[in-house]
């Protein structure tokens, strides 16, 4: 099942979808609205007895709707970096035995068809496309045998990274959290719809059409339950909360020459069976439209 956050003449919606095509849906002041991913989740509710429930709402025209991110306000969300064998030895690092870690802010997030914004200060905006993991169920010391049926669904997306900033300190925190700069979308896709642990996916990142990177999330380093796992050793999950799971190679710091975003260009992320995020990208001092 695939659910859309949405607006549409300023009132939020949610929308469903079976095949990720035709969508379903309500929007804010309707006696029907059930409220946003985000309130569903909190709620601990069930996303697809609500599916059942938007599949007799109107359908609604995703091409005229301006979509948001799956979830809008997560209390945390929890970057894994260096999680692909090939990504690792491409950028100069070993091969990681416990994972790396940093977080990404509310602020940095723009949806699908949205602006990535390139921030004045630097050059160096990069790509990096990723599988997204959106708790449903919270709890701490969570076991792997256990560790999926916490998993709301998946998601795509675009890690975009300040590398200058990243790398002028140990700690990435602040080249990865420019504002407008971590693309979120285009839905969310609930894990029955996906393979386990949504592994075995095809995810290609695209730079004006060319692929740039290529992968398969069967690559991951420390897959899906792992990290769950590892992270509630810390810290309890809440419902909503993102973990943003790693890029592949072929990222453009790491090419020769490199090749970083600029105003114009036209980034896509697409995992296989998710869906594909597409953004636009604008310098800081342009209109965002």
């Amino acid at each position: 099942m695939y659910f859309a956050a949405y607006e549409s003449n300023g009132l939020a919606g949610i929308a469903a979808s079976e095949d990720g095509q035709a969508f379903f849906g309500v929007t804010e002041g309707h006696a029907d609205y059930p409220g946003n991913i985000d309130t569903l989740l909190r709620a601990g509710a069930n996303l697809k007895d609500f599916a059942r429930l938007l599949r007799a709402c109107p359908e609604v025209d995703m091409d005229e709707v301006k979509l948001l991110p799956p979830v809008q306000l997560p209390s945390k969300i929890i970057c894994v970096g260096l999680n692909y064998a090939d990504h690792a030895a491409e950028t100069g690092f070993d091969m990681p035995v416990y994972p790396t870690l940093f977080a990404r802010f509310n602020s940095s997030l723009v949806a699908h068809l949205r602006h990535i914004v390139k921030p004045t200060v630097s050059d160096q905006l990069d790509f990096e496309g990723e599988l997204a993991v959106v708790i449903g169920i919270g709890g701490r010391k969570i076991q792997i045998k256990d560790a999926l049926k916490h998993v709301a669904g998946y998601a795509v997306f675009n890690d975009g990274t300040i590398r200058d900033y990243q790398f002028r300190t140990p700690q990435w925190t602040m080249g990865k959290n420019f504002d407008n700069t971590g693309a979120f979308g285009p839905y969310l896709v609930t894990p029955e719809s996906l393979p386990a642990g949504a592994r075995g996916l095809a995810i290609r990142t695209r730079l004006n059409g060319r692929v740039v990177q290529e992968s398969n999330t069967a690559q991951l380093i420390f897959d899906v339950p792992k990290l769950i796992n590892l992270l509630s050793e810390a810290f309890t999950f809440t419902p909503g909360d993102v973990i943003i799971t790693g890029t592949p190679s072929g990222i453009g710091f790491s090419r020769s020459p490199q090749l970083f975003m600029k105003a114009g260009d036209v980034c896509e992320v697409e995992i296989e069976g998710i869906g594909l995020l597409r953004n636009y990208i604008i310098d800081e001092n342009q209109p965002s439209g």
